[in-house]
């Protein structure tokens, strides 16, 4: 029998069947198939979830065979659901175009970035999934449809909608049409900084750059600050270590994370972030003195997608990370009990202890993402352990 793992090895799953994919009819053809049989599909792309969305006994289907880009427009392009973020910066900047933003790892499919509301770090600038403006998804019924938000048909629109941030459950993704910008260069800079004095200067650090996050390294006093700005100059090669590197948007962005570990991520309303951060401190001062991983802050724009951690809110994230071979669960649960007292919602891909009834209450089209979805998977074929256990 078959076995999968995500990418830090602390999930894994025995499936009857693991298959890889290399074309859209054969995405159609394995959907209807594990309709007709019974059985349960959940697709896979990099497994660098930290929350089980892919294991089941059924079927998961690797992505990897449908990747690059399909093709391009003025401002948008199609690109192939299994293609790692990572591959996707110079297929893009070769046609002038650039994701407005990425994460702190490249190394994700961007179908799973976008199922999970994946983001970086910008106060003007929304998640992964805010640039789906279009999908081609394989249904349950064998049928291959493409939805967006100019679609004439007002159906497909809000399965558009709903599908943005889709946790896997509506079908196979097999092409994205994401909305870009013009390719451009960026400027980092980094240092070290008493984490109380970053915390009073926040507003002005997050105000004045495009890009602005830290990391406190428990029980110091110092936080890694690092902002990252537009900037005219030519890419500077080779690229300095992190912290002072001049090249593209992909160049820069995304940094070299190889040690493996589990996360735990909430957004907090913005304007409690600070408070939150200090809250968090405090509990590994007294409580986890045996925590050693950094605890990231970063900063996310509001957008009107319906299951984001950002739905018609702008956000401050608050990380926290444990070795996988060092217990988490306990200091999981602390910071989590503090996460929610200040409003915050769990990152989909990361670890929550959450019921359905507490993430419904979080999420305002709780039920509508859930209703269309029921729509165009009735039988549940896309719907793993986890997703039934917290469906209303």
């Amino acid at each position: 029998m078959p076995k999968w793992s995500n990418w830090s090895g602390r999930l894994s799953s025995q499936p009857d069947s693991y298959q890889q994919i290399y074309t859209e009819r054969q995405a159609s053809a394995l959907a209807a198939q594990c309709r007709q049989q019974g059985k349960v599909i959940r697709a896979v792309g990099a497994g660098h979830s930290h929350q089980d969305l892919v294991g089941n006994d059924g079927v998961i289907v690797d992505l990897v065979g449908l990747a690059g880009v399909h093709s391009t427009r003025q401002n948008s392009a199609w690109v192939w659901a299994g293609s790692r973020i990572h591959t996707l910066g110079l297929a893009l900047n070769q046609h002038g175009l650039a994701l407005p933003n990425q994460g702190d790892i490249d190394r994700q499919a961007i179908a799973g970035a976008t199922a999970t509301g994946t983001h970086g770090t910008g106060a003007t600038l929304s998640n992964l999934s805010s640039r789906v403006i279009g999908a081609c998804i394989a249904l349950a019924d064998g049928s291959l449809v493409e939805c967006s938000k100019d679609s004439d048909d007002p159906a497909l629109r809000r399965l558009w909608q709903a599908s943005r941030l889709h946790l896997g459950a509506f079908g196979i993704i097999t092409r994205l049409q994401l909305e870009l910008v013009p390719s451009y260069r960026l400027q980092e800079q980094t240092w070290q900084a008493p984490l109380l004095q970053t915390l009073d200067n926040l507003p002005a650090l997050i105000n004045d750059n495009r890009h602005c996050e830290f990391f406190w390294y428990p029980h110091t006093d110092t936080a890694q600050v690092k902002i990252i700005n537009p900037t005219e100059a030519p890419p500077a090669y080779p690229l300095a270590a992190e912290g002072a590197r001049c090249g593209w948007s992909f160049e820069v962005l995304p940094n070299h994370r190889p040690h493996k570990h589990t996360e735990m991520e909430y957004s907090v309303p913005a304007d409690r972030g600070p408070e939150c951060m200090r809250a968090i401190k405090r509990l590994l001062e007294q409580a986890f003195q045996h925590v050693r991983w950094p605890v990231e802050y970063r900063t996310l724009a509001a957008d009107d997608v319906w299951m984001s951690t950002a739905y018609q809110q702008d956000m401050v994230t608050i990380s926290v990370h444990q070795a996988i071979d060092e217990p988490d669960e306990p200091y999981y649960r602390a910071c989590e009990e503090i996460f929610t007292s200040y409003g915050g919602k769990p990152h989909w891909g990361k670890v929550n202890y959450l019921d359905g009834s507490q993430l419904a209450s979080l999420h305002p089209r709780w039920n509508d993402w859930w209703q269309e979805r029921d729509r165009v998977d009735p039988s549940g074929v896309f719907l793993n352990p986890y997703l039934q256990s917290i469906r209303p």
